[in-house]
């Protein structure tokens, strides 16, 4: 297993990308800040153009940023080549030599660094090993199925020793259930090594099930860095909090507040306790977020709205109550399926919804 995390990997201070210039000019990062731990499996997420690639480029040295510093332990990184950085990449594509069979592949770096042949046979049978490729090590690549590819490429990139593996969208091209699977992979081979993994998605729930860290990032900023659970829980601002699963986005006023929590009273007159966004306080009118399976449904006047259900959409695991509340808004309510199974909420009745204990997150903006 890898090392405890703890001192810090990658320090990334005021780091901005600027391209072209006067009317053309474009910002593709704006004065990021972000410190990585050694040993951490860190996740840059958000949607396309947010700046997540760009990041990820400056810090394997296929680009370098217009301000700021990247660190690696301590050393500025931000104007080396990429060959003069212990950082390797994967790549969404892969990139690998499709003439040579997978154990040339995953030693072609070692044989470019001009290590032993004894030490080169060996790390390739050790790398073999961990990503479950033995068996397959004479095999051309293209004779390979995408998740076959991918450990080759992960193998291949690991061989060297790199002190911090980067990770763009490597798992896109594969079909569902065997990206659920490399995800698991990943996760396995990061713990294993200790090496620090920085990866690339847009995906959310790839990054909620693999990451120790997230940061979200968007038109260039970072909005809310955290652990999978910090971010779905507690997200900072609206954008994260619709970015990352489904919301439900409500209008109030502050009544009260302390420390933590706040008393907010909503539209339709209800008050209601919310907690306070991380390390911000709030005032006057307000956004809160209520996540769906941190409310259920009952009979009306039993909670703190009531709405008219418009439809029950069956997940398997659990169904999705689509209410139009009595002030127009629309509020979805997700509740687990049980084999025992009770009363089905029939379309067209009248129903409360009930919030459960520390459902309403207020927002930044």
């Amino acid at each position: 297993m890898g090392v405890n995390q703890g001192q810090t990997a990658i320090e990334i201070r005021g780091v901005s990308r600027v391209y072209g210039a006067g009317e053309f000019k474009v910002t593709a990062l704006g004065g990021v800040d972000l410190d990585i731990a050694e040993n951490e499996f860190f996740t840059l997420l958000g949607p396309s153009g947010c700046g997540k690639t760009t990041l990820l480029r400056l810090i394997a040295g296929f680009d370098f940023p217009t301000d700021g510093e990247i660190r690696l332990h301590g050393e500025d990184i931000a104007t080396l080549p990429p060959f003069k950085r212990p950082v390797n990449t994967v790549f969404q594509s892969y990139a690998l030599f499709p003439h040579m069979t997978v154990a040339q592949n995953i030693s072609f770096g070692l044989e470019m660094l001009g290590k032993p042949k004894a030490e080169i046979k060996a790390r390739v049978e050790e790398m073999l090993e961990l990503v479950h490729m033995t068996a397959m090590r004479d095999r051309k690549v293209d004779q390979l199925s995408g998740g076959q590819q991918q450990r080759v490429a992960l193998a291949r990139a690991l061989a060297p020793k790199p002190k911090v593996l980067l990770l763009d969208e490597p798992l896109s091209a594969l079909d569902y259930k065997l990206r659920k699977e490399m995800q698991i992979e990943l996760k396995r081979v990061q713990s294993e090594t200790g090496i620090t993994f920085i990866f690339v998605t847009h995906d959310q729930e790839e990054a909620l099930t693999m990451s120790d860290r997230i940061a979200v990032m968007s038109n260039g900023e970072v909005r809310q860095v955290g652990t999978a659970r910090e971010i779905y829980d507690r997200p900072s601002d609206r954008f994260v909090a619709d970015f990352i699963g489904e919301s439900n986005l409500i209008e109030g006023q502050i009544q009260s507040s302390n420390d933590a929590t706040a008393h907010v009273k909503l539209e339709n007159g209800a008050l209601i306790e919310a907690s306070l966004p991380q390390g911000g306080k709030a005032s006057g009118k307000v956004t809160i977020v209520i996540r769906p399976e941190h409310a259920s449904l009952g009979e009306p006047g039993s909670g703190s709205f009531d709405g008219v259900l418009e439809q029950a959409i069956y997940f398997g695991t659990d169904t999705h109550f689509h209410v139009r509340l009595d002030s127009g808004t629309e509020f979805v309510v997700r509740e687990q399926n049980m084999r025992s199974g009770s009363a089905l909420h029939k379309p067209g009745t009248k129903i409360a919804i009930i919030l459960g204990p520390n459902a309403a997150q207020i927002l930044k903006d």
